[in-house]
């Protein structure tokens, strides 16, 4: 019972049964008691504990439905330290359509709040972001002004309330943002800012003014040059320091071919026990090489799509065959397929048939594309963007009143995605093959 086997628990009906007129209790009162020991194989709690929690869910339930954000901002400060609940809460955030305002030196708390309708991600919540720290360094915002730039952060926070793998957090999370963009450019600059931190609390300490040091050192002096991190590699760091995506998601780059390769959203696939085969697009967080009791090697895929995370397997033969594009921050392509068990537990096993490279096929030529029009204006408009030789068949189904004309180009014709979509902005039908 404590188990939730009902299997095993049907075997205990006989002995049960038997055992109590053993000691003198009438069979139809015995197997009534079983009746209402049965329902336990399922689940089941004593009345006591049922109005508790009863109570608790109607009290959540209130806030939830009357305050939703204060209520998730008390949650998500409860399970600060938590990311995955965090990411979970943040997705809430966004099925609600909530101004999110995302991690900011000079807008944000330690804790998450909630002010004018406005949602302010916490300070705290970010990985390697002390939450006594950052309060010291929030309130001296409050009590002085918001930080000018990163040079005046420096000259105004205490040695005490920084340290490298802080101060890392919050550039990776883009707290810095709105004082300097260039992620990297601080990211390596932090041991100067932190020696240019120390040796100014030194020297108040000591009661000396440096009468030079506004000229010597700006913070174009202790700011390396060097261009900002590349897209994905952003938006990777970020998601080291917050635990999910929240300026932006590598996916976004890529959702103009999904239509094209049919993607569905995982969650969906998952609940959905009509579907079976679906393509998902996902980007790698994280690939984990184990081996079986049999020594055979397999790896577990952490993954991120627009609305989740998720973790699949894949066996030593699709490991081998795409370990070049299973590398962390790629986006890839998977081809799932779903098989559901008959037995009670309804048990749901996702294989994995195929894994391509989004990068790749959104780089990749066109091979073969049809394109339904209605009128020859239709097929002028199209032909603007072919007048180069290339490696696209194009095929046009031109639909008249009383027919449709099918015919194709002799010669194969360059046509790439950018020019693709905008056809399909002017309402032009186009499948690719």
């Amino acid at each position: 019972m404590g188990k939730k086997k009902r299997a095993e628990l049907e075997k205990q009906k006989q002995g049960f049964i038997a055992g109590a007129v053993k000691n003198g209790i009438a069979k139809d009162v015995a197997a009534g008691i079983f009746l209402k020991i049965e329902p336990f194989a399922e689940y089941g709690f004593n009345k006591s504990h049922a109005a508790a929690y009863a109570i608790i869910s109607y009290q959540t339930a209130y806030l939830k439905t009357y305050y939703p954000k204060e209520f998730i901002a008390a949650s998500m400060t409860m399970d600060i330290s938590n990311q995955n609940k965090l990411s979970e809460f943040y997705e809430e955030l966004k099925r609600l359509n909530v101004e999110t305002i995302r991690p900011d030196i000079n807008e944000c708390f330690a804790d998450f709040r909630t002010i004018d309708g406005k949602f302010y991600y916490a300070l705290g919540g970010i990985k390697a972001v002390g939450y006594e720290a950052i309060s010291n360094i929030v309130e001296e915002r409050e009590l002085n002004g918001k930080f000018k730039s990163i040079n005046d952060f420096i000259n105004r926070v205490n040695p005490k309330d920084i340290n490298k793998l802080q101060l890392e957090g919050l550039v990776k999370a883009g707290a810095f943002d709105n004082l300097n963009s260039n992620r990297q450019a601080i990211f390596n600059s932090i041991p100067n800012l932190i020696l240019k931190n120390k040796n100014i609390s030194e020297n108040k300490l000591a009661n000396q003014i440096d009468l030079f040091s506004d000229n010597i050192e700006t913070e174009e002096d202790i700011i390396v040059k060097i261009e900002d991190w590349k897209f994905e590699e952003r938006l990777s760091k970020e998601f080291e320091a917050v635990g999910f995506f929240i300026s932006d998601h590598p996916l976004n780059q890529f959702t103009e071919i999904f239509e094209d390769y049919k993607i569905n959203d995982y969650a969906k696939f998952i609940s959905d026990d009509n579907s079976e085969n679906v393509n998902v697009a996902a980007t790698l967080l994280k690939v984990q090489e184990r081996k079986t009791a049999k020594g055979n090697a397999y790896a577990v895929l952490k993954l991120t799509d627009l609305n989740s995370v998720f973790e699949i397997f894949i066996f030593s033969d699709l490991l081998e065959l795409n370990r070049e594009i299973l590398k962390e921050g790629n986006s890839l392509i998977l081809t799932l397929v779903k098989n559901i068990s008959n037995d009670e537990n309804r048990f749901k096993r996702i294989n994995v048939q195929k894994i391509a490279s989004l990068k790749d096929l959104f780089n990749s030529p066109i091979n073969e594309i049809s394109f339904n029009v209605k009128s020859i204006e239709q097929i002028q408009e199209i032909s603007k963007f072919l007048n180069q030789d290339g490696k696209t068949q194009v095929k046009f189904n031109l639909s008249t009143e009383d027919q449709i004309l099918n015919f194709q180009l002799k010669k194969p014709m360059n046509l790439d995605r950018k020019s693709l979509n905008l056809l399909r902005k002017q309402q032009i039908q186009a499948e690719i093959s």
